[in-house]
């Protein structure tokens, strides 16, 4: 084991040279970041858009059987009120006028009937605006401000929860604990690839036989995933860092909510399982995956089985709203305590505070012999299967092997 340093080395700078790590690692915090400005951005013009188009003069006439609607705001919308509605609905679609709005007597069992000459896909939106801004302006003309401010749902509150005597925040308790998802969903997503061709770029070059005369197939193995792990924190920094400068620097140009981060509670007994159970869910990945690596003769090969990892990783996510209402049900136990589907399970359920002692425990274990388990058969399917160019290593026969 007196190579397993040189092997980390020379394993971690191949990587950290290499354009592909780089453009790999830095893609997804840039693709994270245009997301958020793309979506900051369509909502912001929707938001113009839509205000402009409301503010759009146009003509219309209003027919009010339900007695609610202000005349004078009529009036003040440059509209005009008729009595025959399908005089009003002939001049729309003759084009004399441009919209014809008709309130019903009884607005609880009707609706409100609109008829408008097409403006555009998007400036139709404008006519059903203002017919509702009439309605609204009107009825809270008649009533004072606190109707007013419970009927159209502006009325704040502030909630104060206790937990065993103490005030309880379930949002903020999440944070913390709940980082440790996030982080294992970034990792996974952005650093699976490398993890799975780890161990099939040598066998693809030829170069393993030259390699392995000097160096222990377990040595080198073991060494590169510590690599894995190594390049792992490289991958979180890149992330976090350029996340925290951006925010720190443009969290007020770009809207952006303040965090206090001296208010977020620590739970460190939650903090602490989330911390293990991340650490045993990406060693277990990591020689799952390079299990699989070592066990065919390409990466390309190889990527057909990374479809089926991710699936069993990150199916549970589809569940996300079970794990939370359901916690003790039968489906989410077993997606908890199954090893492959396990990580993300644990990770949220102790985010969200719903994870018991017991599970919590039994998901530590299963992990730790889970994770131990593949990583020997990472190793022993490498010893093997290093050499293979063209046929894949099964189980049975590296387990007949002595």
């Amino acid at each position: 084991m007196y190579n397993l340093g040189t092997v980390l080395r020379f394993e971690v700078m191949r990587a950290l040279k290499r354009k592909s790590f780089w453009i790999t690692a830095i893609a997804f915090p840039i693709g994270i970041g245009l997301i958020f400005a793309i979506v900051y951005f369509s909502n912001s013009a929707t938001k113009s858009a839509t205000e402009s188009t409301i503010n759009q003069k146009f003509s219309f006439v209003v027919t009010d059987s339900s007695g609610l609607i202000d005349k004078n705001l009529v009036k003040q919308y440059g509209a005009t009120e008729s009595s025959d509605k399908q005089a009003a609905i002939k001049d729309v679609s003759d084009g004399k006028l441009d919209a014809y709005f008709y309130y019903p007597n009884d607005l609880v069992k009707d609706k409100v009937e609109i008829y408008a000459k097409e403006a555009g896909l998007f400036d139709n939106g404008r006519y059903e605006g203002v017919a509702r801004a009439i309605l609204q302006q009107s009825v809270a003309s008649t009533a004072n401000v606190q109707t007013t401010a419970v009927l159209t749902n502006t009325v704040g509150f502030n909630s104060t929860i206790y937990k065993n005597g103490i005030q309880f925040d379930g949002y903020k308790e999440l944070i913390a604990p709940g980082l440790f998802l996030v982080l294992f969903y970034i990792l996974i997503v952005t650093f699976g690839n490398q993890m799975l061709s780890s161990t099939t770029e040598e066998k693809e070059n030829r170069v393993i036989e030259i390699i392995l005369t000097t160096i222990k197939a377990r040595t080198l193995i073991i060494g590169k995933i510590l690599s894995l792990i190594v390049l792992a924190f490289f991958q979180v920094a890149i992330i976090l860092v350029p996340t925290i400068i951006v925010y720190l620097i443009f969290h007020n140009a770009l809207s952006l909510p303040n965090f206090d981060l001296t208010n977020i509670p620590l739970d460190f007994t939650r903090i602490a399982v989330a911390a293990i159970i991340f650490v045993l869910s990406f060693l277990m990945i990591t020689g799952l995956l390079v299990a699989i690596g070592s066990a065919v003769p390409t990466a390309k090969e190889a990527n057909g089985f990374f479809g089926v990892v991710m699936i069993f990783m990150f199916g549970p996510l589809y569940a996300v709203s079970l794990f939370i209402s359901a916690p003790t049900s039968d489906i989410v136990r077993f997606l908890t305590l199954f090893p492959f589907t396990a990580p993300i399970p644990l990770l949220l359920r102790n985010a969200v505070g719903n994870l018991s002692v017991f599970e919590a425990v039994a998901g530590i274990v299963i992990l730790a012999v889970s994770a131990t388990v593949v990583m020997a058969i990472a190793i022993r399917l490498f010893q093997y299967g290093a050499l293979e160019y063209t046929n894949r290593i099964s189980l049975k026969r590296i387990f007949q092997k002595h």
